[in-house]
């Protein structure tokens, strides 16, 4: 569908902003135009209509997909708002983006778009194309072997699935199989199924599998009623903000938590129960976004290093460019790179990246079906050539430069509101005094305008599109500033 036409479509949504240096941000409103409370009649319809088949508890808005454009969604209320959460963090160029639809306005696309082929069994020469032209590129330095999968769950379901292969075979030392491991495999029993485990930290989320699930604590909710394993859970940092102010106390935070790892490390090979890798977010985000320090990960590495166990940090939600950097640890200067990266979200599919020893030696060990996603790729290649045409990482890191010094100064004018701002580029966050304000401040924000998202137990968190400006930025603050003062 053509540009013009689109924009006939929208018709007065699109009142042509002042930004011209994007093709989406020139088709954007002006700003937020609110027409009804959120959810708006329409929406609370839709909500009452999806709640015959399923649980739409979860449900704010019932979003116009068609309409939304570039930092703004719309509802079917007709609704404008600049939207800073994206879909979960999920939208790296924001809604309907030119590059994108290209995708799917080309013919020679088509094959891709309507067969979804067995990958682990019959990949194409397409996807064999776009593994080595658009997925290798982007690989973290030091990790030469990658591995497509759907989603941000399933990366880290094999990640885990692939430590646990890699420390079974250097404990085999090259041998084959044995018949009793082959056996007691059929029984969940050892040692075809050995008792090891995957060290994760409090307050870390790495999806809703149920393996993942066994490294996700960041809220009971997520957790209740499902069996799990006997698997350690390390304290993250904590740390007292402004971090300038409180750096003794926060390299104390450091210290708490590495020894704690030390000991869990300690404790559980004690009890025949050997840790064989640790997983940990860059930043803690749908626990609360939490940081930890480059000091804080540069000892983990070695910790884990000194303890024979593998590193995977779990890049899902901090993964292409929102905190200034192309992938968050990139941040650390850890001495060598990490064991295995997890990536989804703004990527549109999901995998991993993994040095070459985490490679399986047998077919079917790392499998499903479909092994990724061609249409998906193709997708990814058109965001990641916008990323690099348009300079976004760079944008979004001075837009982040923009956004965090106005959270701070907002926490100036509202200490008993706005508390322990922090961020990496636009990956920023805020504390509240308790989630009941939190919850009403957020309510109270949608309804001026601007979709927001929370995290953890009192944390309001930013995950706005790349094409995220400082425009956009000030926009977000001022009406920040004007819920404020209502409170």
């Amino acid at each position: 569908m053509r540009t013009s036409r689109l924009l006939q479509l929208r018709g007065v949504l699109h009142t042509r902003s002042s930004c011209r240096g994007n093709s989406v941000l020139s088709q954007e409103p002006s700003g937020p135009k609110m027409q009804t409370q959120i959810p708006g009649p329409k929406s609370k319809q839709f909500m009452h209509d999806l709640e015959k088949t399923q649980n739409a508890l979860s449900t704010i808005f019932v979003l116009d997909v068609e309409k939304s454009i570039g930092n703004y969604a719309v509802d079917i209320d007709g609704n404008i708002m600049l939207d800073v959460y994206e879909q979960i963090a999920s939208l790296a160029l924001g809604y309907n983006h030119p590059a994108i639809q290209k995708v799917f306005q080309n013919p020679a696309n088509l094959s891709q778009l309507v067969n979804r082929p067995a990958l682990g069994v019959h990949p194409t020469p397409q996807f064999i194309k776009q593994i080595n032209e658009t997925l290798l590129p982007i690989a973290p330095k030091g990790l030469e072997h990658v591995q497509p999968m759907m989603c941000g769950s399933c990366s880290n379901e094999n990640a885990f699935k692939a430590m646990c292969i890699w420390h079974a075979n250097k404990h085999r030392d090259g041998k084959a199989f044995s018949e009793e491991e082959l056996k007691s495999s059929m029984h969940n029993k050892s040692p075809g199924c050995p008792t090891v485990s995957i060290m994760s930290f409090e307050g870390g989320f790495h999806g809703r599998t149920f393996g993942a699930l066994a490294c996700t604590h960041s809220k009971p909710i997520h957790k209740l009623d499902i069996p799990s394993f006997d698997w350690p859970a390390a304290p993250f940092p904590r740390y007292k903000y402004p971090l300038e102010e409180n750096q003794r106390e926060n390299a104390k935070e450091d210290e708490r938590c590495l020894a704690r790892v030390e000991e869990l490390f300690h404790a559980y090979k004690s009890k025949n129960n050997p840790v064989v890798g640790v997983v940990v977010e860059p930043i803690q985000s749908e626990g609360g976004d939490f940081h930890g320090s480059p000091a804080f990960f540069q000892r983990l590495q070695k910790i884990t290093k000194q303890n024979d166990a593998a590193l995977l940090i779990d890049e899902v939600q901090t993964g292409l460019g929102a905190t200034g950097k192309f992938w968050a640890h990139e941040h650390f200067n850890l001495p060598e790179s990490p064991d295995i990266v997890t990536f989804s979200k703004k990527f549109q599919t999901g995998g991993y990246f993994a040095k070459a020893e985490y490679q399986p030696k047998q077919p079917y060990r790392i499998f499903n079906t479909w092994m990724g996603e061609p249409a998906k790729m193709l997708v990814l290649d058109a965001v990641l050539k916008t990323v690099k045409q348009e300079n976004l990482i760079e944008s979004t890191r001075k837009t982040g430069d923009v956004l965090l010094a106005g959270l701070k100064d907002l926490s100036k004018r509202y200490p008993q509101l706005i508390l322990n701002t922090r961020g990496r580029g636009t990956f920023c966050a805020f504390d509240m005094t308790n989630a009941s304000v939190r919850d009403k401040y957020l309510v109270q924000m949608r309804n001026a305008g601007i979709q927001m998202g929370a995290c953890g137990d009192i944390a309001v968190r930013f995950r706005p599109a790349l094409v995220f400006t400082e425009k956009h930025a000030n926009i977000v603050l001022d009406k920040m500033n004007e819920v404020a003062k209502s409170f």
